[in-house]
């Protein structure tokens, strides 16, 4: 019975691209089946990545405000009690202070200088367009 019914499979014609159709069509069942996956997978991640993050953020701000009151109460301490202490703190704040202005003002002015050469690069191309514009080219 087995060979009788091996024998008819065997003589049935097979179509012409069926083994690429099929294969085709298990290999986009295996693309969606992964895909599924990643997207069961991923929103577990982004739970987990998302209170892990929070758990940093909380941390990183408190840690700071205590370190910054923390510096504060010492730095006053130091400052009110020697008044030439006081003096060498206030000007080297100021100095600093200093410093970070001029640097600013240099990258302003750099700033500045591109934006001009923007513009007069787009003045010369607008005179150019007018000039076509109005067949003077």
């Amino acid at each position: 019975m087995d060979e009788l019914n091996l024998k008819t499979l065997e003589q049935i014609p097979i179509p012409e691209g069926l083994e690429q159709r099929l294969s085709a069509k298990i290999d986009q069942w295996e693309r969606e089946e992964q895909k599924a996956k990643q997207h069961m997978l991923m929103p577990r991640v982004l739970r987990y990545a998302a209170v892990a993050a929070s758990f940093a953020l909380v941390f990183g701000v408190g840690y700071h405000l205590w370190s910054q009151d923390r510096d504060l109460n010492l730095a006053e301490q130091d400052t009110y009690q020697d008044p030439v202490l006081a003096q060498q703190e206030a000007e080297r704040a100021l100095n600093l202070l200093a410093y970070n202005l001029n640097k600013g003002m240099g990258h302003l002015e750099k700033a500045k200088a591109l934006s001009d050469k923007t513009e007069q690069s787009f003045n010369e191309k607008l005179k150019v367009l007018k000039r076509y514009e109005t067949g003077n080219h």
